[in-house]
């Protein structure tokens, strides 16, 4: 069942999320826990979960962004996009991201964007398999020094 988060969703989501960046630090001091709140307190950021046999398998993190552009349209920026590692290539990936994309198009986006530091051709693949180009634009990042 594809789904938002809940409150109740916050310890599986954060396990999915040490199988995407397993070396980022672990959090303490219950900060995590607020962000969580207020991501999910935020019509314009919505944390997507996908649920199997009663647990939470995969999730998406769909950021709708407003615009002047494009006839004032917003755009989406869809982020920490993960599946439980043991049902990857299950299709559970392309079944989230096809909802999620959904999503985003019935908020009136007129794109999604989504990047992916991954140098694997098979998540590259995945992303085309969803419908996105790896070619349209040019992603630029830039972190403080």
């Amino acid at each position: 069942m594809f789904r938002e988060a809940r409150l109740d969703d916050f310890e599986h989501i954060v396990g999915l999320y040490r199988q995407l960046q397993p070396d980022d630090p672990e959090v303490v001091d219950g900060s995590d826990a607020a962000v969580f709140r207020q991501i999910l307190a935020s019509p314009a950021l919505r944390l997507f979960v996908l649920e199997l046999d009663g647990a939470v398998v995969a999730t998406t993190y769909l950021n709708v962004i407003p615009n002047l552009t494009r006839s004032a349209s917003p755009y989406a920026v869809i982020e920490n996009v993960i599946v439980e590692a043991s049902r990857r290539g299950t299709g559970v990936g392309k079944q989230i991201m096809a909802a999620t994309l959904q999503a985003a198009w019935e908020a009136g986006c007129y794109k999604a964007m989504l990047m992916t530091s991954s140098r694997r051709p098979a998540t590259h693949a995945f992303y085309r398999a969803c419908g996105f180009s790896g070619d349209a634009k040019h992603a630029y990042v830039a972190r403080p020094s």
